[in-house]
């Protein structure tokens, strides 16, 4: 899926084919995305479900609270106490870590709130939200009749207090996301009924003023989606949920692009180590991509600073033969050139010996439970395929490989010889990377995903040893990740040439080991 650049400055933000991975899917309606920046886990919540669910890298998605009175918009304040919005109570609230509930708004001028929707926090520790009455519908909600004749946007003062209405009350049909420009001079709010956003500028007691309107016309009749979550760059740049995806705005209005994701988008927000991977929250499912640019600082992201000097100097993982550990929430298992061409019989390299090599070695046996294993354990699996167009347009004949590929017709996209062998097929949660080069790395998406996942401990399997591996292991070494190579989820032409790459040139940048050790390690 290509991003659609609109301006040249969307491609200092995101590549534009980077990438967009898919975090867990399966769920009813996914809301309120947020990072925590210390412990390294995403919260987001699955209204319709009452549900709030927890993503990490070691166990995946499970399950945070139920039920969660149909939570919606979440973050944190500078404590890292989470803020929630809750529809069934039409409240705000704070949790604490030790598991202390306050409520921080529930009415105004003795009126219930409708529902509050989204929630952002200033540097002074005030905090905003939004009150539309989505809350109040059929499923995404409880339904009851409204209390309030009006939709509003409020501010509770640091330290607590009575809700503060801060908009004019007709202004705002349904208002819902809302962000803080970098130097929280100007507070952004959008509306998803008039499908626009409004700025305003925020006054030194903390009230608005100057209401305008920033973008309109966010929405169409081609592809679904509507002005939802929104957030702003470290740049003033705006990313706001839109039709097919996420639309990105400068701070001087300008559409600069959109960042294309399969399913409607409801909320996003920036996490991972470094905050430069982006969380969608879309629909049935939760997706990632890798930017180039990440959040403005918000005030809980302060609290990363215990955890920011320890994580440079994190030990690198023990990697000797024996007595293997791996820390699975670091780890990317590479399964490569795995193809029917390349070692199944009737492909088009069974005569090399490649085929019976394979067999000997248990290649594909192994490296399915090493895969299986992997996925348990929270590994990224990445299925690396060598895919050639039928033609072989775009492929230089400039080595005999090269120019054997082309000659046999092999690894053509759409034929059985390029899909993967019987048993290594995908699983949801992999990724697919295609290559024309025998490396991994060269002309792919393979580092960009491994940064998208902050994985820098790579197992590198498939085929063939003394050629795709060896390459994608050398290069991998020179790039700083740590390799390991399980030799018996590896397999070449022959015993001969496998012993070769093995025994002596993959010594000095991988450690070599087999696949019953790497499954050990990873517990």
């Amino acid at each position: 899926m290509t991003h659609a650049t609109l301006r040249p400055e969307f491609e200092q933000l995101i590549d534009p084919y980077a990438p967009v991975g898919q975090l867990g899917t399966g769920f009813t309606f996914t809301e309120g995305p947020i990072w925590h920046p210390v412990g390294q886990y995403l919260l987001f919540s699955d209204m319709p479900a009452d549900v709030r669910r927890r993503w990490d890298a070691a166990r995946g998605v499970v399950e945070a609270r139920r039920p969660s009175n149909k939570c919606n918009g979440m973050t944190y304040d500078g404590e890292l106490n989470l803020i929630v919005c809750e529809h069934a109570t039409s409240s705000l609230i704070r949790e604490r870590p030790d598991g202390r509930r306050d409520v921080l708004a529930s009415h105004f001028e003795n009126q219930e709130l409708n529902s509050p929707n989204d929630v952002c926090v200033h540097a002074s520790g005030a905090i905003y939200f939004s009150d539309p009455w989505y809350g109040r519908m059929p499923v995404y909600g409880v339904e009851r009749p409204r209390q309030l004749g009006f939709q509003g946007v409020y501010r509770l003062p640091p330290g607590g207090g009575a809700p503060q209405l801060v908009v004019a009350r007709d202004l705002f049909d349904q208002p819902n996301g809302l962000c803080f420009s970098p130097d929280e001079k100007r507070l952004y709010v959008n509306d998803t009924v008039q499908a626009l956003i409004r700025v305003f500028d925020v006054e030194a007691d903390g009230s608005l003023s100057g209401a305008r309107v920033f973008a309109s016309g966010i929405r169409s009749e081609l592809e679904p989606g509507v002005p939802d979550g929104m957030k702003c760059d470290q740049f003033g740049n705006v990313w706001v949920t839109a039709p097919g995806g996420v639309w990105v705005y400068a701070p001087n209005g300008d559409l600069l692009g959109k960042v294309r994701v399969p399913e409607l988008v409801a909320n996003l927000a920036w996490g991972g180590a470094d905050f430069r991977t982006l969380f969608m929250t879309a629909t049935h499912s939760v997706y990632t991509v890798t930017t180039k640019v990440g959040p403005r600082n918000e005030p809980y992201m302060a609290a990363r600073a215990g955890a920011a000097t320890a994580a440079p100097a994190a030990a690198p993982p023990l990697l000797r033969a024996e007595g293997l550990a791996l820390d699975p929430r670091r780890c990317a298992l590479i399964i490569q050139d795995l193809q029917n061409d390349v070692i199944m019989e009737g492909g088009a390299f069974a005569e090399s010996g490649a085929p019976s090599h394979a067999r000997a070695q248990r290649v594909v046996d192994n490296v399915r439970r090493l895969a299986d294993a992997a996925r348990a354990r929270g590994v990224v699996v990445i299925h690396v395929w060598f895919i050639v167009e039928p033609g072989a347009p775009g492929l230089t004949l400039n080595a005999p490989l090269f120019e054997g590929l082309a000659d046999s017709r092999a690894l053509v996209r759409g034929t059985w010889g390029a899909a993967p062998v019987a048993g290594l097929e995908p699983q949801p949660g992999d990724f697919i990377v295609e290559k024309m080069r025998m490396s991994a790395w060269e002309g792919s998406r393979l580092e960009t995903i491994l940064k998208a996942t902050g994985r820098d401990l790579l197992i590198d399997t498939g085929a063939w040893t003394n050629m795709s591996i060896e390459h994608t292991a050398r290069t991998g070494a020179d790039k700083g990740y740590f390799i390991v190579v399980p030799e018996d989820c590896c397999s070449t032409m022959n015993a001969e040439w496998h012993s070769a790459s093995i025994n002596f040139a993959m010594q000095n940048v991988a450690v070599v080991t087999h696949a019953d050790a790497v499954i050990k390690a990873l517990a």
